[in-house]
């Protein structure tokens, strides 16, 4: 039985939270969250407590053991992007692109 977790609007980009997600694809999840946990990333630490909200998840459903839950996937969509301004100079301005992302986390037993 699959057990899911989603984080929406995490204020990451979705290519440096692939990486992240990349690393513990197809883990063990007491593996994946010490992998994460000694990881500097910020989406690092998103992705674990992600990780732990999924395990939380498995063990109120009481049906999965959960000692043997494994990442079955992962994947990181494109979020909206918030558009702003800085000032330069002589009046100008530069734009500043602030990116989001949504995780889903899929966990099944082996």
């Amino acid at each position: 039985m699959e057990v899911r977790a989603s984080l929406r609007y995490a204020r990451v980009g979705e290519q440096k939270a692939r990486l992240i997600a990349d690393e513990i694809r197809g883990r063990d999840v007491n593996d994946a969250v010490r992998i994460l946990t000694f990881m500097k990333q910020k989406t690092a630490g998103l992705m674990k407590k992600l990780i732990e909200s999924a395990v939380a998840n498995a063990e109120q459903a009481q049906v999965i053991d959960v000692n043997n839950l494994y990442v079955k996937t992962i994947f990181v969509d494109k979020g909206p992007t918030m558009k702003r301004f800085r000032p330069r100079a002589q009046g100008r301005a530069f734009p500043v692109k602030k990116k989001m992302s949504h995780i889903n986390l899929i966990l099944d037993e082996k």
